[in-house]
């Protein structure tokens, strides 16, 4: 089991390592790199719903149920969001 130091470090480690990637990357990419953090998105959903299956408290419960209303809101429109920014490249007939 994961101790709360341990937590921590991951979670900074994944933060540090999200910026500096994120940060290098030319804005020419972007619509590329959102269908790629859509895709996390996913895996958040993911996360959130093992969350919820695993809550034993009401606390619990309703902070699983916003991660995944969260979640999959972003997901969702970030799909949107793609899809609209690759109709501007397509040929007008």
């Amino acid at each position: 089991m994961l101790t709360g130091f341990i937590a921590l470090y991951i979670f900074m480690l994944a933060a540090f390592t999200g910026y500096e990637i994120i940060g290098r990357v030319p804005s020419i990419l972007h619509t590329p790199l959102m269908s790629g953090s859509n895709f996390v998105h996913g895996i958040v959903v993911v996360g959130a719903l093992f969350a919820l299956l695993n809550a034993t408290t009401v606390t619990e419960q309703v902070i699983g149920f916003v991660g995944v209303l969260l979640g999959a809101g972003n997901a969702a429109g970030g799909y949107v969001v793609t899809e609209r920014m690759l109709q501007m490249f397509k040929s007008s007939k």
